[in-house]
């Protein structure tokens, strides 16, 4: 018989994430009133608090297993909270922006019936975007900052200020996966999601031809086109096609040509033109690739929207926006996402995909996805330069014009580096200047 889990938090990130491993739990929060000074540390606070929350709900039960959590950040030499008021949340946010922070997520797991107890600790470091007074104030407009510790939420509308994460994604939500799933282990409790993943029914392994890597995936190209059909059709409803007709045409008779060269062969290709006038361009799983309005207004010719077609095919290719998602929420909450599109819940949970899909992929992912880019353009006879030229385009503007929250330069970073890695792709050279850009931050 399973031992009845029992959350000592009624924080809503914990409980999502909680639901989405498909363990079932109950809620009893905690009514310990929290340290705020570390007696040595910031993760010996962060513990200190969430053991006393999960002892404080451990005295209430007969049985089970108590999880009790905390979560610290620290910032500029200090550590930071949850805001007071609107205007402690906007200067919490400004500071955060000034330099790197750190996120400490204390956990505790006492075992009611066998007395035993194992604690333990994450940290992640976090770089955040610099922000104006407008950004805040549309960000708040969309979010209560109030109950959160640095007044934002990594895994909503916050994540548009997020520059990078080092460490686990999960710890500055609020719940460590990771760290959890090796504490429960210890009093005889494992997650749902991570004992599919190691089951041979759950996963399966490939030869990536884009990576050229042997890959353990949990999601076959089946399951991978149900996710990309459930997620487009909410995307569209979001985003409503261009009444353009050339426009589309020109895209799809692009992508079409792209698609008859790629690696992945299998898949039923859908190249679409919307109406946003954000400079964008997003491709989901299983074939799916969106260019906004605002994009197609400044490619100069068709080299350069190929090789921006190019390159979100080189994402599909190499599976980076199904393998992102796997990575952060696991198999069973994209399995439960790719069943319930019909469900009135599947908006939220979509909601959460494309944030995450829109916030970019890792420097390496962007690389890899140029790379391809370039061998897929030449192999359908477009001019692989236009990816360079459409490159030093965005790099323009972006010195131009203020950032926007999903903005092309946004959400594919590293523009210097990546003009000149292309053209060392192309040409099989980069100049001096080239060179010196590739270790450059923007």
């Amino acid at each position: 018989m399973k031992p009845q889990i029992f959350l000592a938090s009624k924080s809503p990130q914990r409980m999502k994430i909680l639901k989405s491993l498909g363990l079932k739990f109950k809620i009893i929060p905690s009514g310990i009133k929290e340290k705020r000074r570390p007696a040595s540390s910031c993760a010996r606070l962060a513990i200190e608090n969430a053991l006393d929350k999960a002892r404080d709900v451990a005295n209430k039960v007969n049985g089970g297993i108590v999880i009790g959590a905390d979560t610290v950040v620290f910032s500029c030499g200090k550590i930071i909270g949850k805001p007071k008021n609107i205007q402690d949340a906007k200067a919490m946010l400004k500071r955060l922006a000034r330099g790197p922070q750190w996120v400490y997520t204390g956990l505790a797991v006492i075992d009611v019936k066998n007395k035993k107890t194992v604690t333990g600790y994450e940290k992640t470091k976090v770089y955040m975007d610099r922000l104006s007074d407008k950004e805040i104030e549309r960000y708040f407009h969309k979010v209560s900052p109030l109950d959160k510790a640095g007044s934002f939420d990594i895994q909503g509308w916050g994540s548009i200020f997020i520059k990078r994460i080092e460490g686990c994604f999960y710890n500055v939500v609020g719940l460590p996966v990771a760290k959890l799933h090796q504490m429960l282990k210890k009093v005889g409790v494992s997650l749902l999601f991570l004992l599919f993943a190691l089951s041979l029914s759950g996963c399966y392994t490939e030869y990536n031809i884009a990576t050229g890597k042997e890959e353990t995936l949990f999601y076959s190209t089946e399951k991978e086109v149900s996710l990309g059909d459930a997620l487009s059709r909410e995307f569209e409803k979001k985003y409503k096609p261009l009444a353009d007709v050339v426009s589309q045409e020109r895209v799809e008779k692009i992508g079409e040509r792209i698609a008859q060269v790629c690696d992945r062969k299998e898949l039923i290709y859908h190249f679409k033109a919307v109406d946003d006038k954000e400079i964008n361009a997003l491709s989901l799983p299983g074939g799916y690739v969106y260019i906004n309005k605002g994009l197609l207004d400044k490619v100069k010719n068709d080299d350069e929207l190929a090789g921006v077609i190019a390159h979100e095919v080189g994402h599909i290719v190499a599976k980076h926006s199904v393998k992102k998602l796997q990575a952060m929420w696991g198999y069973t909450f994209l399995n439960i996402l790719a069943s319930q599109a019909t469900n009135p819940d599947f908006a939220e949970g979509a909601d959460l995909a494309f944030l995450q899909i829109f916030l970019g992929y890792s420097r390496e992912d962007e690389n890899l996805a140029d790379k391809l880019a370039v061998k897929y353009t030449k192999k359908s006879g477009y001019n692989p330069q236009g990816i360079v030229s459409f490159l030093e385009t965005l790099k323009a503007a972006h010195q131009k014009e203020p950032d926007r929250p999903f903005s092309y330069w946004r959400t594919h970073p590293y523009i210097s580096q990546r003009i000149a890695l292309v053209k060392q792709e192309v040409s099989g050279k980069m100049d001096f200047k080239d060179y010196l850009n590739l270790d450059k931050e923007e």
